[in-house]
């Protein structure tokens, strides 16, 4: 007998669909799967094997044959256990419906008949949504994820007993969808974020006025910031706290990261749309492939993991070379693109990046309480670590001095975070308002869709935003000319500016504003 059901894939941070298909004829016993299976989905025989007899069901001493269509795209991933159990049981004739290609079933069997979670369920959701599929048939623990996509009927399953008995049920006694726009409507209405107890404030770090302001203007454009200073000057703290005075995620936002972070299997236990921008601080020993994404089932990278949120380096010259320098594709583009011999695919990255690193390899020049040992040659060895055309992608070059011991033991605490972040949220509101404005002249309609900060702007849209006067075109030339900007240079100064302008509420970048960005690129 034939039964066939319908599963999901994940390629990339999409989902694609999978015709399982069990036949269950006359013959010796045996067990074969076709369709491109990997080794993990090749060993699912013996987990199903073992979960239908531990279930209370009979396992069937016939000849069987499972396809996993389609039949030229590799299959990978413990999530077609489900799927196939049940498959087997429909063609014995336990399921009531041999046919149930309107439902998708995704799940891992253990040898007891438990159904364990899966990686990707949201995009699988929205698949599932998007092809009409009239239910989705997921582990329990993943019910909660799922939930984001409205319009589905979810069957949330503990065991293999239960997605039968569950299957065997009059469609009319299955759970309701949830209304369309109901989870987005509830999100847009969510309060207003708090720090929560404990959390990381600003207030915290004492002194570092100039890398106070450098922070505020990086999360006010989203730019890209590199600081140097010798140890326990406190880089590391000044990027712990960026995240804080981030915008919340828009509900758009939050379904790219937490579908990311589904894929990648890093969501959380329990927890459905992610509502805090991301945080991802690598260890310098990391390797390219699992920075950028990739592997022979490409998963997400790092970059992907920090998408819409911050991307920390420390001790960034301590990296690989040529580790750092693929991050120069997604710092221009927003994504990764990773092509393999099968497929290509594209994995979003738009994110902050903050850099630290020393100023030398003893981490000491330039600071007056102790000597530096190091050769020029050994400095100039180590700062080259670097490479220019990354260096040139970065906005806002800082140099964190070191803090005063008055400081430290004086009783003034720094500006909160609250304060810092309500300026951020000021000036991104101009700029939403000027691309709105953009966007309507252009008849386009797309200026809803996403905010649009000052380091996405490009071509004629920078020219038009960041108009100078005669005396900023003068002190922009001058300067351009005595520290050797780069074209790209010279724009990611003009985009900086824009930025300290929408900061002060002013319309026009004025000779003040320009001077402001250009210091920010004097550090080398």
């Amino acid at each position: 007998m034939l039964a066939r059901l319908e599963s999901a894939a994940v390629f990339g941070v999409e989902a694609y669909p999978v015709r399982v298909e069990v036949d269950v004829g006359l013959g010796l016993p045996f067990f074969r799967m076709v369709g491109l299976p990997d080794a993990s989905v090749r060993e699912s025989r013996d987990r199903v094997r073992a979960a239908i007899r531990n279930s209370g069901f009979e396992f069937p001493s016939h000849r069987m044959t499972i396809n996993l269509a389609p039949a030229d795209v590799r299959k990978a991933g413990a999530a077609f256990d489900l799927p196939i159990a049940l498959g087997i049981l429909a063609a014995e004739g336990i399921l009531h419906s041999p046919n149930l290609t309107d439902v998708v079933v995704v799940g891992e069997l253990s040898l007891d008949g438990t159904i364990h979670s899966a990686r990707g369920v949201l995009p699988i959701a929205a698949a599932a949504r998007r092809r009409g599929a009239s239910a989705l048939l997921l582990p329990e623990p993943n019910a909660i994820e799922a939930s984001i996509v409205e319009g589905l009927r979810l069957l949330a399953v503990r065991t293999l007993t239960d997605a039968v008995n569950m299957l065997n049920r009059a469609r009319e006694d299955w759970p309701q969808a949830a209304p369309s726009g109901s989870l987005a409507s509830a999100c847009t209405a969510a309060a207003p974020r708090a720090l929560p107890e404990g959390g990381l404030d600003l207030a915290d770090l004492r002194g570092q006025a100039f890398a106070r302001r450098a922070l505020e203007v990086a999360a006010a454009g989203g730019h890209n910031l590199l600081m140097i200073g010798p140890p326990g000057s406190g880089k590391t703290m000044l990027a712990r706290r960026l995240p804080g005075v981030l915008p919340d995620l828009s509900f758009e936002e939050a379904l790219e990261c937490t579908a990311i972070h589904s894929v990648a299997g890093t969501l959380p236990s329990g927890v459905g749309l992610l509502t805090e921008r991301p945080f991802r601080a690598p260890h310098h020993t990391i390797s390219d492939v699992a920075l950028v994404g990739g592997g022979a089932i490409p998963r997400p990278g790092e970059i992907s993991l920090a998408h819409h949120g911050v991307l920390f380096l420390d001790e960034t010259p301590e990296f690989s070379r040529h580790v750092l320098d693929v991050l120069r594709q997604p710092l221009e583009e927003g994504r990764i693109t990773v092509a393999r011999a099968a497929r290509t695919v594209c994995f979003p990255a738009r994110f902050v990046l903050v850099a630290a690193m020393n100023p030398c390899p003893c981490g000491y020049s330039g600071d007056p309480r102790r000597a530096c040992r190091c050769t020029p040659v050994q400095v100039t060895k180590y700062r080259s670590r670097l490479s220019g055309p990354l260096r040139d992608r970065i906005d806002l070059i800082v140099y964190v001095q070191p803090v005063a011991i008055t400081e430290m033991t004086g009783d003034a605490q720094g500006e909160p975070s609250d304060a810092v972040r309500a300026r951020v949220l000021s000036a991104r509101a101009v700029q939403a308002a000027r691309a709105a404005a953009l966007s309507s002249r252009r008849r386009s309609g797309t200026a809803a869709q996403r905010p649009f900060v000052n380091s996405m702007l490009s071509g004629k849209t920078l020219d038009r935003v960041c108009a100078l006067d005669s005396a900023g075109r003068r002190l922009l030339e001058r300067s351009a000319e005595k520290l050797h900007l780069s074209a790209r240079g010279f724009h990611r100064v003009l985009k900086v500016a824009r930025t300290i302008a929408d900061l002060a509420h002013a319309e026009a970048i004025a000779p003040e504003y320009l001077a402001e960005a250009l210091q920010y690129r004097l550090v080398e």
